[in-house]
């Protein structure tokens, strides 16, 4: 594989161990070195006893053939264990590892996905690369290592069905995976975007149920979540005609070297013994086995290539660029105004009359950047206001000044309710905040009378996360979280969605209110919002 190669990049996500994948990799070789012997052992036997010799001459082989036959299934079970455990442990620690790019990581990288397409790529793609230990990495090398002995085995006796047998492997070890991975890549790209349609989907019904009953349209989404597995089930069909081909080619591979191994026979029958002849033309079964599990190998392979580039792409920014924060400022239909925050330089005051400044004069109404460049200087306790309508870019701005600044923390809308505890709910903001601390921003943002109602209190898990409070508990629980982290700057998307106009409008006063609020004085607070605060600098941002 070449070096940009992204299945090598993003295995460091799996960081598989060598002191335990290469024991892995020994157990199935002296599984399958174990069948080999014995069948090599099993013809001697067999052509040993047809000459009738004395009983005790057969002696050593039969418990020999006892003893591989034990060990064999013994090596097994213990190759298994092995395999299994390192897949495992590296798939584990890969989950924890994209977690960890997907916390510490630009915002955008994760923001810009549907939570269905989130799901499919810390989920099944994390298990299709594990699968390379397992269904990949072991099968290759046990393979190879089995070629090596059976071809050395046979060439003693006969170059020529050695000759033979090479070739045999190489078309069940090599020409059919090869065929394996390009059927495997042409399924990989049909279905990609029907499954991810399938998910994105089936997660838009699961997270917004309710909405979508209410509007009528919960069973055309549950359709079209069906009719995307029908479809991806049908491309797997259509691509599974040439992984047949190659799944029986290594079973023409087996008759033709077993017919060489014959002719070859035939040739030395008065110059070998008879135990030797069926040695030559038995063990090529055995040689074989290894490489059954090859073309399968091969599919992993390309599967988990492509599960990589989409990983790389979610991990790994530098590697995979996003798109530019910056330019154009703003695009008519969302804006990027990151150069505003850059911290360096004046304040927007003169922009501002304190109550209903807006930057639409410096565009040009749809796609026109600011000139000159302005900067601004988020100072501790600055309230900021950003409204707008749909679509025009709060979010994105949002997102962007997070990205720019280390000591900003921006608090989605959709932000996940984990189905555990409401203690737990909250510590994701910042872990070592204790019950007091989390008692009390319940209650500053109105949770105080559900909080006494829960029958543990903060210990109360949340069965099914979301499902669990209504729309309004969300809003107020997100924003919880907001108040217990630690971050100097706080960047709230849509703070006061679901809540009811007055509770709303209290909400957002108590959040622009520079006088403390519900924010201390010394933190910066950035509110993205539909709706027009009564006092306070904000930026509005227009279609």
């Amino acid at each position: 594989m070449p070096s940009s190669d992204p299945l090598i990049h993003t295995l460091t996500l799996l960081r598989p161990r060598a002191r335990r994948l290469l024991p892995a990799i020994a157990l199935g070789a002296l599984s399958l070195g174990s069948g080999l012997a014995l069948a090599g052992l099993s013809a001697w036997l067999i052509t040993r006893a047809w000459q009738m010799p004395p009983v005790l001459d057969l002696t050593v082989a039969v418990v020999a053939v006892r003893a591989l036959g034990i060990s064999r299934g013994v090596l097994h079970y213990c190759e298994r264990l092995a395999t299994h455990d390192t897949a495992l442990r590296a798939a584990a620690a890969a989950r924890e590892r994209v977690y960890a790019r997907l916390a510490d990581g630009p915002i955008d990288a994760a923001m810009r996905l549907h939570s269905g397409e989130l799901v499919t790529r810390v989920g099944s793609d994390v298990d299709e690369l594990s699968d390379v230990l397992v269904r990949a990495a072991l099968p290759i090398g046990v393979a190879a290592i089995l070629s090596v002995a059976a071809t050395a085995v046979i060439g003693a006796i006969s170059p020529a069905a050695a000759a033979v047998l090479v070739l045999c492997l190489i078309v069940a070890g090599v020409a059919a995976p090869w065929v394996s991975a390009r059927a495997a890549g042409t399924a990989e790209i049909v279905t990609l975007k029907k499954r991810s349609h399938r998910d994105t989907a089936t997660m838009t019904a699961l997270e917004h149920a309710p909405e979508l009953r209410v509007a009528g349209r919960l069973d055309k989404v549950l359709s079209e979540s069906q009719r995307a597995q029908r479809d991806w089930g049908a491309a797997m069909d259509r691509a599974a005609a040439p992984a047949a081909v190659a799944a029986a080619a290594p079973v023409a591979a087996i008759g033709v070297s077993v017919i060489g191994a014959v002719i070859a026979g035939v040739g030395l029958a008065g110059a070998v013994a008879p135990t030797t002849l069926a040695v030559l033309m038995l063990l090529p079964l055995s040689a074989f086995e290894a490489t059954t599990a090859l073309p399968s190998a091969a599919v992993t392979l390309t599967r988990a290539r492509y599960a990589a580039s989409r990983l790389a792409a979610l991990t790994d920014p530098a590697a995979h660029p996003l798109r530019p924060r910056t330019a154009p400022l703003f695009d008519g239909r969302s804006a990027s105004l990151a150069p505003l925050f850059d911290g360096r330089s004046a304040s927007l005051a003169p922009l501002f009359d304190g109550r209903s400044a807006s930057l639409a004069p410096l565009f040009d109404g749809r796609s026109a950047s600011l000139a000159p460049p302005i900067t601004v200087n988020l100072r501790p306790g600055a309230r900021i206001s950003i409204t707008g309508p749909s679509g025009s870019g709060k979010t994105t701005l949002l997102i962007d000044l997070a990205q720019s600044r280390s000591d900003a923390g921006f608090f989605a809308e959709d932000a996940h309710l984990f189905a555990t505890t409401v203690r737990d709910n909250l510590l994701v903001a910042r872990g070592d905040g204790d019950d007091n601390e989390l008692r009390d921003a319940l209650r500053r943002v109105g949770l105080g009378p559900w909080l006494d109602g829960l029958p543990d209190g903060l210990s109360t898990v949340l069965t099914g996360g979301a499902e669990a409070v209504s729309a309004g508990q969300r809003r107020r629980l997100l924003l919880a979280r907001a108040l217990i982290s630690a971050f100097p700057i706080v960047l709230l998307d849509e703070p006061t969605e679901h809540l009811d106009a007055a509770d709303g409008a209290a909400v957002l006063h108590e959040l622009l209110d520079p006088t403390g609020g519900l924010f201390n004085t010394d933190r910066t607070v950035v509110v993205a919002t539909h709706h027009l605060p009564s006092a306070g600098r904000y930026i509005e941002i227009h279609d």
